[in-house]
């Protein structure tokens, strides 16, 4: 899974960018239109995992991830880096607003911003649906197909919905027509997560943030979530560690650094959840798509464990560590169940797959 990481010149995104992933990039240059991309991969925090390894001790401990690739600042008017395959491909946005002061361009406006910026998507996708509508009209002239004739009609459709400047993440499509569509990595179709960067004066009324900016409107919008993290506090935050972290959070009144909570979002935007596999050699947490079926999670693990798949071993993690790590106990308890291939996977539960591949 992929995060696209967008923003205007001087958000912080690229900051951002190393706080999720842990790169170095420079964050010094800031012009706009450049064909440039960065790439790096997020661990996404889980307690659970970290539990999980305590009791097993396992020789490798792994945490679900995702990719992540910084695009350039984007200014208003200005999308040709958009067109950067890479970072077209990304399954979600991850869009870094400004909400703190700056002295060459002044106070936030983090509306403005939002609004702009949906727009700039639009547009791009309201360029490649007219090249194709224009292919499609060119190669029906020559040749009529009932294929090409309903791809016309879905691509007018959308196109209507784009000049009145809806982005296609709220317009309902179904799964034949979305299939039809996927290839075209339509933008402001994708999901996105508005992430506020503010001042660190402002941290103490985050919460009231989306109220204060007037954002709630956009907040409710489809497959659309506004959360917040002030980047160069939390770049202060990665450089401590342990006790001196932990209080350092408490006198800022936060729990734990915001930059765990947006991870935790943009894994929640991708539609993601994590089964766990636990044993001496690794504790592993596996990112799935929520309602994933367990021969298909099977599948993540080892693609010849879902082709040779019997039955799974589920048992909640709650349970297991009620137990202490002990299978032998949930088994007594009946806590460890037995499921068939079309079971949905839940987030948080322990699976172990019996599988059998016969040989050649």
């Amino acid at each position: 899974m992929k995060i696209g990481l967008i923003g205007r010149p001087k958000s912080g995104k690229t900051t951002l960018f190393n706080l999720l992933t842990g790169a170095s990039v420079a964050t010094s240059r800031y012009d706009t239109g450049r064909a440039e991309l960065h790439t790096g991969i997020a661990r996404v925090p889980d307690p659970r995992v970290g539990r999980l390894s305590a009791m097993f001790e396992p020789k490798k401990t792994t945490y679900a991830t995702f990719e992540v690739v910084d695009l350039a600042g984007i200014a208003k008017g200005e999308r040709a880096g958009l067109e950067i395959k890479d970072f077209r491909s990304a399954d979600a946005l991850l869009h870094v607003v400004r909400a703190f002061g700056d002295e060459a361009l002044g106070a936030p406006d983090p509306r403005r911003d939002l609004v702009d910026l949906e727009l700039e998507l639009v547009l791009a996708d309201l360029e490649v649906v007219e090249r194709r509508i224009e292919r499609l009209e060119a190669s029906i002239k020559k040749r009529r197909t009932d294929a090409e004739v309903k791809e016309q009609e879905i691509f007018g459709r959308l196109k209507t919905h784009l000049e009145a400047e809806t982005p296609l993440r709220a317009v309902a499509l179904s799964d034949d027509e979305t299939r039809i569509v996927r290839g075209f990595t339509l933008l402001s179709q994708k999901p996105i997560l508005h992430c506020l960067n503010l001042d660190e004066k402002a941290i103490g009324d985050a919460d009231r943030a989306v109220d204060a900016y007037g954002l709630s409107a956009i907040a409710r919008a489809p497959r659309t979530r506004i959360g917040w993290v002030s980047a160069v506090l939390e770049m202060e935050v990665a450089q401590l560690g342990g006790e001196e972290q932990a209080a350092f959070l408490t006198d800022l009144g936060l729990r734990e650094p915001a930059i765990h909570r947006v991870l935790r979002d943009c894994y929640a935007l991708l539609g993601l959840v994590s089964f766990f596999t636990v044993g001496d050699d690794e504790v592993r947490a596996w990112p799935i798509a929520s309602g994933t079926r367990a021969q298909d999670a099977a599948g993540t693990v080892h693609s010849d464990i879902a082709r040779g798949f019997i039955r799974a071993e589920v048992t909640a993690y709650d349970d297991l560590v009620a137990a202490n790590g002990s299978f032998a106990d949930i088994r007594t308890k009946g806590q460890l169940r037995l499921e068939g291939k079309d079971y949905p996977v839940r987030d948080g539960e322990i699976c172990h797959f019996r599988f059998n591949v016969a040989k050649s």
